[in-house]
């Protein structure tokens, strides 16, 4: 897809969006960062196809008829009256799945994100974030060409954050483009293979910050396995710098923005966990140590100057 000097603005008010040019090829993971307001939102409806630009095109074979898109607003809302399982079933017959076979799907989607109450579980019932988990179960019940998530993260827990983690994976390995935002740069950086940031309505495209950004954090739970709530950590995936979280047996394992260390390793220790280590990712390799300097010889005493030489 190729968004070409595409700009936005309803009416006659503020341009939301100017100027934006944008390439997303086959097996893009695309993350889009900004303030609130900043106009993130709008750029992804545009690119899924739901709202034309005021100026500019997007142009592409992601534009073309009968590609599959799969989109999940910053606000989901669905029929309270439905079961999960119902909702995500009735989707899948109205995009061309026969009734089993979307079911099948729809049940296999929320086993995977773990949602809360099982596939029969009222919508009505659901949190934030097990009402997520229905929102991206059901951009995925037809694998998606394009993929365009906004907000994904917000309110899942640390289980459903490592199956999203996948499920983008899996998405862009079988060729399709993926476009989400988020609004912590340094979480986007984790799942994106490129970061572009909307501020004044100009798209651009970040830098990258190099190796050595993150920190791996192990923590247990005091008192060992079988405590109640191991290994959650509470709200761990809104702690500013955590990246990604996922349990390992007894352990909870994070990735962490080097700089906020000190404030994740803070926050777990009074929640009453243990820190069993923190080590740069094996992917970053350690600064070699300073070499020792080698051993010299006491110098020559320095030689008589000759009168030539003799300073005045």
């Amino acid at each position: 897809m190729h968004c070409e000097a595409v700009g936005k603005r309803y009416g006659r008010g503020r341009w939301i969006l100017r100027d934006v040019d944008l390439e997303l090829a086959p097996g893009d993971v695309l993350a889009v960062v900004g303030a609130n307001g900043s106009g993130k939102s709008t750029l992804l409806r545009i690119l899924a196809g739901l709202t034309r630009p005021t100026t500019g095109r997007r142009t592409g074979t992601a534009t073309a008829p009968g590609t599959a898109v799969g989109y999940v607003p910053d606000r989901f809302t669905a029929p309270e009256r439905l079961t999960a399982v119902a909702y995500l079933t009735h989707l899948g017959r109205i995009r061309g799945l026969p009734t089993a076979t979307a079911r099948d799907r729809a049940g296999r989607l929320l086993d995977r994100l773990a949602l809360a109450g099982g596939p029969d579980a009222p919508l009505r019932t659901l949190s934030k974030g097990n009402a997520q988990k229905v929102a991206l179960a059901q951009a995925l019940l037809v694998p998606p060409d394009l993929l365009v998530l906004d907000e994904p993260w917000s309110g899942l827990d640390a289980s459903a954050h490592s199956a999203l983690a996948g499920i983008l994976a899996e998405t862009a390995t079988a060729g399709g483009a993926v476009v989400f935002t988020d609004h912590r740069e340094a979480l986007a950086r984790t799942h994106a293979t490129a970061v572009h940031a909307v501020a004044d309505g100009r798209v651009t495209r970040r830098a990258d910050p190099g190796p050595g950004a993150h920190a791996e954090v192990v923590l247990t739970r005091r008192g060992g396995p079988d405590l109640p709530g191991v290994p959650d950590l509470p709200g761990v995936l809104d702690l500013p710098g955590v990246l990604t979280a996922e349990r390992r047996g007894a352990e909870l394992h994070l990735r962490v923005d080097r700089s906020r260390t000190d404030a994740v390793l803070l926050a777990a220790l009074r929640d009453h966990w243990s820190v069993q280590a923190v080590t740069r990712p094996a992917s970053e390799p350690a600064a070699a140590p300073d070499p020792a300097p080698a051993p010299t010889a006491a110098p020559d005493p320095a030689p008589a100057p000759s009168p030539r030489t003799t300073a005045r």
